[in-house]
C-alpha cells in the first residue's frame, strides 16, 4: 500500500491564524502544515482516508484524489472530522454510500455534529451518504485487501485509536500515552508516525523529547513526526533530529 500525509499539522494549523513567527512567514512549503489527514492507496487503487480536517477539500483538489472507498476515525474533535462534509461529492462521483469506521463514541458525536446526513432534510444542495461501522481496538480490519488495526492510545484522558498499517507501518497521531498492548505492535517497525506536537510538553500530547524518547525505544527504521505546531522550522530541525528520524510534511509519501 502507498501512504501520502495529507496533512501533518497541529489543531491550528501552520500558518497560524495571526501569528508573525519566521515559520509561518516562511517560503518553504514544507513549513505548511494542514491539519491531520493520511491517505492510505491500496493495492488495488482503493483510497482509505484517515480522518476529515476542515482542510480535506483543499487537500483532495491538491492531489486530485479522484475517489474515497472508506473512511477511518481516530477521534472526534473539530480538527478530525470538520470536513466530512466534503465527501458528498465522492457520493455523486461513485453512485453510492461511503462507509465510515470509528469507536462507538466517536461515531455518535459524528451523528450530532452533522444531524442532518441522518435525517430526513429538504431537497437540494446534497448531503454526504453515510455507513457507519462500529470498530475496536486489536480487532483487524480487512479494507480492500488490506489490513488495517486500530490500536488504542491516550490522547489527555480521552481513549482514541491510532491505526497499524499492514505489519510494518503505523499512524499513531494525537497520543500522550502508549499502553503496554499497543506498544508491543509498536516495536521495529519500518516506519511509524507519531504525534510530536511541539517542543515545550504539553497534557495531552507528545512533545519532541517524548517523541525521540518513544522512538528510540520503539526502534522503527524511520520515523516521521505528526500533528506538528509552528515551533519547528523544517529545515533547521531536520539537521537536528538523529539518523531516521525526520519531520513530516503535507505531501510526504511512503510505501507500506
Amino acid at each position: 500500500m502507498k501512504v501520502t500525509v495529507l496533512g501533518s499539522g497541529t489543531s491550528h494549523g501552520v500558518p497560524m491564524i495571526a501569528c508573525e513567527c519566521a515559520v509561518c512567514r516562511s517560503d518553504n512549503p514544507k513549513n505548511i502544515h494542514q491539519r491531520s489527514c493520511l491517505l492510505v492507496t491500496a493495492d488495488d487503487g482503493s483510497n482509505i482516508i484517515i480522518d476529515t480536517p476542515p482542510e480535506f477539500r483543499l487537500m483532495a483538489v491538491k492531489h486530485r484524489i479522484k475517489r474515497v472507498d472508506s473512511v477511518l476515525y481516530t477521534h472526534s474533535h473539530a480538527d478530525h472530522i470538520f470536513g466530512l462534509d466534503d465527501l458528498r461529492l465522492f457520493n455523486w462521483i461513485q453512485k453510492q454510500p461511503i462507509p465510515l469506521y470509528g469507536e462507538q463514541n466517536t461515531l455518535n458525536d459524528i451523528k450530532r455534529s452533522f444531524q442532518y446526513c441522518f435525517m430526513e432534510t429538504q431537497k437540494g444542495g446534497g448531503k454526504p451518504q453515510l455507513n457507519l461501522h462500529s470498530i475496536e481496538p486489536a480487532v483487524p480490519l480487512i479494507m480492500h485487501g488490506e489490513t488495517i488495526t486500530p490500536l488504542r492510545v491516550m490522547h489527555g484522558s480521552l481513549p482514541i485509536l491510532a491505526y497499524k498499517l499492514g505489519e510494518r507501518a503505523a499512524y499513531v497521531t494525537d497520543v500522550s500515552y502508549i499502553p503496554p498492548e499497543t506498544w508491543s505492535e509498536l516495536v521495529g517497525l519500518d516506519t511509524l508516525l507519531l504525534d510530536a506536537t511541539r517542543r515545550q510538553p504539553h497534557e495531552t500530547h507528545f512533545h519532541l523529547a517524548k517523541s525521540l524518547e518513544v522512538v528510540a525505544a520503539l526502534k522503527p527504521k524511520r520515523a516521521y513526526f505528526v500533528h506538528l505546531a509552528h515551533d519547528y522550522d523544517y529545515d533547521t530541525v531536520n539537521t537536528e533530529l538523529p539518523d531516521g528520524v525526520e519531520l513530516a510534511y503535507d505531501g510526504l509519501t511512503f510505501e507500506a
